[in-house]
């Protein structure tokens, strides 16, 4: 599976953005898709997530409510819509996906085998 994150940028506080996280090869209904971010001097941490083949999405609890995270599978993309941007949400941001990820490990970056290459959203006061 090759992963292609787009859609980061500079965008001002309370701002919204939308990341694209294009997949191609195989994936099925057990892909699980997520988003993770490295901020400036902190360490990389869960976002959200999604299976491919259901409805479940997941999310961390500083975004909750502000992000959602979604897909289309015709075109094979993970969407992750972003709202009331604050400074905070200042990162890369990366997607990512696994076929053996269940609600225990869906946080966890190790649980994950393929990874795209992150796209930078800034968030300016």
């Amino acid at each position: 599976v090759q992963l292609q994150a787009s859609g980061g940028g500079l965008v001002q506080a309370g701002g919204s953005l939308r990341l694209s996280c294009a997949a191609s090869g195989r994936t099925s209904s057990s892909t699980t898709v997520g988003w993770f971010r490295q901020g400036p001097g902190k360490e990389r941490e869960f976002v959200a997530a999604i299976r491919w083949g259901a409805q479940f999405a997941y999310y961390a609890d500083s975004v909750k409510g502000r992000f959602t995270i979604s897909r289309v599978n015709a075109e094979n993309t993970v969407y992750l819509e972003m709202n009331s941007l604050n400074p905070e949400d200042t990162a890369v941001y990366y997607c990512a996906a696994g076929s053996r990820i269940i609600l225990s490990n869906l946080r966890q970056e190790a649980a994950y085998d393929y990874w795209g290459q992150g796209t930078l959203v800034t968030v300016s006061s």
